[in-house]
């Protein structure tokens, strides 16, 4: 019998509940279980177990190259969310001295222990698509993919870096000595979400800019308008599907509350028509049919206790402008033109409602669409398809790489880099919707 096939008898027998203890006394530990001191992972032993003879990192000279990166990743790995990587630093160290097959489980073990920690569940992120959200896959799945790398050695760099701003603030927070700043250990674990491949809109609304990114290379850039401290815009992950043409303005219950129903009191339902507002059955197609305003309880929604659906017709007023980029968020988010171009030129751009206003959205519907983004029809709302769904991921990134190896902070405005933050700003823009 082959020692990993031993080393799962003895892991059972380990675990097992006290009823044969002298059989496991019996049973001769392997090296191993006899030299770690961090957690062995049962999913390696079975990788290994169901493999006789498989090596990962002992093959050839380029996974004995993966090897000898192993323990300078680990020893750094507490700010990646693995406190005990400089312990599996020491063991992989150990087993690369000795050098011997059954060692390759070592290694093993600390590589599952580290792309797990890398691809633990990110707090704080609503998931409008669900397929965004970080999950640490099996040990026999991240074992299987290291083995068919075409290069470990590169393979096990990429994974490390996790995406070009998540390795450059590593790096500079190294340098300066500032990995255990809230604002680096904070924007480091949102930065774990967004992808280092493919095409992916981040937002970052700590700085009120949004890039547009491929293959993790910032591509394009704009000014952003985002949420007022007290209406905070929420961190969202969720994917465009659509570019929305000449769209309607739909005035959430708050605005409508206190801005609309008011003047409405004051001056007649007249107002509406001159504003362009249109009273609606509910939002969403199929439900938009018109409402006769006078037959709406004013009042009622100037003091809260009755709703009205409220949609702004397009036009050069509309407050979403030419274009909007919708995507599913359970705060209804979206990113949308404005009329009010003039706040894109302000320090700070804490102005908006919690929806996200772009400087550009010509510039980020064609990198969208591929092609000029003319709008199809009449002048009427209209949605054009993408080809391609590209996710979108509304982040807050309180420190930055900097051009010259120095961190960029930003102030933290909404309060998240404290402890327990994050909760207490959904709540606060889920009332604000």
């Amino acid at each position: 019998m082959s020692w990993p096939h031993k080393l799962t008898i003895a892991v059972s027998l380990g675990i097992a509940a006290a009823g044969a203890p002298a059989l496991a006394q019996s049973t001769p530990a392997p090296p191993l279980l006899t030299r770690a001191t961090t957690q062995v992972d049962l999913g390696v032993v079975t990788y290994y177990s169901l493999r006789p003879g498989a090596r990962i990192w002992f093959r050839d000279p380029d996974t004995r190259t993966a090897a000898m990166k192993l323990p300078a990743i680990l020893e750094r790995a507490p700010i990646d969310g693995l406190p005990d990587g400089p312990a599996l630093a020491a063991e992989v160290e150990a087993a690369i001295a000795r050098g011997q097959p059954d060692d390759d489980l070592v290694l093993s073990n600390a590589w599952v222990r580290y792309v797990r920690a890398l691809t633990r569940p990110v707090a704080g992120i609503s998931y409008g698509d669900p397929a965004l959200e970080m999950k640490p896959e099996s040990a026999e799945k991240i074992l299987i993919a290291a083995s068919r790398a075409p290069s470990l050695s590169q393979f096990v760099d990429r994974t490390a870096a996790v995406n070009p701003f998540y390795a450059a603030l590593r790096d500079d927070a190294e340098k300066q000595e500032a990995l255990n700043d809230p604002r680096v250990r904070s924007t480091l674990d949102r930065l774990r979400l967004v992808p280092g491949k493919g095409r992916a809109i981040l937002v970052d609304v700590a700085n009120a800019q949004l890039m547009m990114l491929e293959d993790g290379q910032v591509v394009d850039t704009m000014n952003t308008v985002v949420g007022k401290k007290d209406a905070a815009t929420p961190l969202l992950a969720g994917t465009i599907h659509y570019v929305t043409f000449n769209p309607y303005w739909h005035i959430p219950q708050d605005v409508a509350r206190r801005k609309v129903a008011p003047i409405v009191l004051k001056r007649g339902v007249s107002y509406l028509k001159a504003a362009r507002y249109e009273t609606v059955a509910g939002f969403g197609q199929g439900k938009e049919d018109l409402v006769d305003p006078t037959s709406v309880d004013w009042k009622a929604v100037a003091a809260g206790t009755v709703e009205v659906h409220i949609r702004q017709l397009n036009g050069p007023n509309n407050m979403m402008g030419k274009m909007k980029f919708g995507f599913v968020n359970d705060f209804g988010i979206f990113l949308h033109d404005t009329p009010h171009k003039e706040f894109f030129a302000k320090a700070r751009r804490n102005l908006s409602l919690g929806c996200i206003r772009v400087e550009h959205p010509e510039r980020l519907a064609q990198w969208l669409m591929g092609r000029d983004p003319t709008p199809p029809g009449d002048g009427s709302e209209q949605l054009v398809q993408l080809d391609k769904g590209v996710p979108v991921y509304v982040s807050y990134l309180t420190a930055r790489p900097g051009d010259d190896g120095t961190i960029a902070f930003a102030e933290d405005v909404y309060g998240l880099d404290m402890p327990g933050a994050a909760k207490a700003v959904m709540a606060t823009a889920a009332t604000a919707q």
